[in-house]
């Protein structure tokens, strides 16, 4: 028996999978719950055929458990973007209609015909950083809505509300202003100063996850500490969504998978690029930052953006030209880290190149093409150690 291609559309609490050999010809299929007994019995079927692939739809999402599960068990699993097995299912025959064979039978196709489709590897030291920023970074949504919350209270409360920018202790001088006599103003006090309560313990929460991120960063013998504009939830959404930075081949193929690099949207003798919308949004924030905090300081940054106005961009145009420049910045950064790992400890420790942390799928770019200008090395305007 040759190769087969397991393909899987799963779901929280059944999977569907259908096997094909390497000629598209279909072997079997079927539902199975995943619960123990229905993945015992889903793994039975696909160990049937000593030769096997796994390919799981979304492991960085829906289909993360799973095939978390069969790396575990030790089997080959590989990631097929959900765009990739739609454009599969679009242009097969049947309409394209969407149900769980079809998809299971578009994932196994996708994964077959293409080609450098990330493996799947156990979950390592890397995720423990994803899953604290995740938390650090829910918090902090939590603390907005907590202090809008409060703003609203308080401009019903004093005449002009509180100033935008407003912390638990001068919330509580405010309320202590306040003496309202009837029946609404003492509800409406009593509230906010309920929602101040929930607001300092928000804040000695995150002051911890913040000092939690602080030391894993600095156990993981990372440097991006040390870049201006990059702090604890930044440097480790960096590490965790990231892992080996080795696994893009350049910084233009890293600028690409961040939404960094312009897409190419040249049409025969008019050669242009056009502003990326793709690409991961989690690190594209993390550069936007750190271009933002660097324009508020005397940086190397600051000294770039402004001649890049001089040169005719718009303030738009400028900032996304630091962050193109910031992004080759961070790639060096890292991939330096990763090198005095080896030397130091005689071994790359924690993600593999094919590491589960990798989200999206480094393969699945938009366009390599880096910036012209920005993207060349001028040691003059940024270093390794400048940014």
């Amino acid at each position: 028996m040759g190769r087969v291609i397991i393909g899987m559309d799963p779901h929280k609490r059944s999977a569907t999978i259908e096997i094909i050999d390497d000629r598209e010809t279909v072997l079997a299929g079927g539902r199975f719950g995943t619960d123990r007994d229905g993945y015992r019995a889903m793994l039975a079927a696909g160990r049937r055929h000593p030769e096997r692939i796994w390919a799981v739809e979304g492991c960085n999402g829906i289909g993360r458990h799973i095939a978390q599960r069969l790396v575990a068990d030790g089997e080959t699993v590989v990631d097929v973007p959900p765009k990739l097995s739609a454009r599969a299912r679009v242009f097969a025959t049947g309409h394209g209609r969407k149900t769980d064979p079809v998809d299971a039978h578009s994932v196994a196709v996708a994964a077959l015909r293409a080609k450098g489709l990330r493996h799947i590897v156990a979950d390592d030291e890397t995720v423990v950083l994803r899953l604290l920023v995740d938390r650090r970074d829910e918090l902090g949504r939590a603390r907005t809505d907590l202090v809008n919350r409060i703003h609203k209270l308080l401009l019903e409360l004093l005449p002009g509300g509180a100033k935008t920018f407003l912390s638990a202790d001068q919330a509580r001088a405010l309320l202590a202003t306040i003496r309202p006599r009837d029946l609404v103003g003492r509800t409406r006090r009593r509230l906010a100063s309920e929602l101040v309560g929930e607001l300092v313990q928000i804040d000695k929460k995150i002051k911890a996850a913040k000092q939690e991120l602080t030391d894993l960063v600095k156990d993981s013998g990372s440097s991006l500490l040390e870049l201006n504009g990059i702090g604890p939830s930044g440097a480790a959404r960096l590490i965790g969504d990231i892992g080996d930075i080795r696994r893009f081949t350049s910084r233009g193929h890293f600028a690409s998978w961040n939404g960094t690099a312009p897409l190419d949207a040249s049409s025969g003798d008019q050669q242009r690029h056009r502003l990326s919308r793709a690409g991961n949004r989690r690190i594209n924030r993390v550069l936007h930052i750190m271009a933002i905090v660097q324009l508020r300081h005397d940086t190397p940054g600051r000294a770039y953006y402004r001649r890049r106005l001089a040169q005719g961009k718009t303030a738009m145009e400028a900032i996304r030209a630091l962050k193109r420049r910031l992004s080759d910045v961070v790639y060096r950064h890292m991939l330096r880290d990763i090198q005095q790992l080896e030397t130091g400890r005689g071994g790359q420790p924690g993600a593999t190149l094919q590491s589960s942390a990798a989200d999206p799928n480094p393969e699945a770019s938009t366009s390599e093409q880096s910036l012209p200008g920005p993207a060349d090395h001028h040691p003059r305007t940024l270093n390794a150690d400048a940014a």
